[in-house]
């Protein structure tokens, strides 16, 4: 890679990084209805790991992982919780999911191109790749990390099941659904922008 290119792979790269900074601190990133908190960080995500490549969409991933571990000093809820259960296991759980989210959804990017997928179709799978992908690795890692929890009981208790699968289900609910289908819209919107970006990366 050129100095050129390094160059602009560091600029689109800090300008996402920003937007999700900017997203993760007022209403834009979460919305949240009492305990209910709906993430749309992973769009800047995908965004960017579909621009720039797979090690741009894990850095981004990062990005977003640490600005939701930030959000369980107080700031969310649920964080706040698991956060007082174990801080160890919440760094985990806040981080490495987003990590393997950005990475995830910018290899099905290049995986989708190298098949001559039109740009819109491409966009839009990758950015619904995100969503799902973080919402399995998020809850997939509170269950594995927190399964043996008086936390995890309690919502256990909450949703009626003791039931692994059920729990999932329910607990995804309506934040997986609402995340999925925002990231869907907006994928299938900036088709066209992320060709044109990446024709002047080139």
């Amino acid at each position: 890679m050129n100095n050129s290119k390094k160059l602009l792979k560091l600029t689109v790269n800090a300008v996402f990084i920003a937007i999700i900074a900017v997203m993760s601190f007022t209403p834009l990133g979460y919305l949240k209805l009492g305990a209910v908190e709906i993430s749309l960080l992973a769009i800047p995500v995908a965004f960017g790991g579909a621009i720039m490549g797979v090690s741009s969409g894990a850095l981004l991933g990062l990005a977003f992982g640490i600005s939701s571990f930030i959000q369980c000093f107080g700031m969310s809820a649920f964080g706040t919780a698991i956060m007082g259960v174990s801080p160890v296991s919440t760094f985990i759980i806040c981080i490495i999911p987003r990590i393997l989210m950005g990475a995830g959804s910018a290899w099905a990017y290049k995986l989708l191109k190298s098949k001559n997928v039109q740009d819109n179709v491409s966009s839009l799978i990758s950015f619904l790749t995100a969503a799902v992908l973080n919402t399995l690795f998020f809850v997939g890692s509170f269950i594995v990390l927190f399964g043996n929890t008086e936390l995890y009981a309690g919502f256990e208790t909450q949703f009626g099941t003791d039931n692994v699968i059920a729990f999932f289900a329910a607990f995804v609910g309506l934040n997986g659904l609402v995340e999925a289908v925002a990231s869907a819209v907006f994928g299938g919107a900036v088709g066209k922008a992320i060709s044109k970006l990446k024709s002047q990366k080139k």
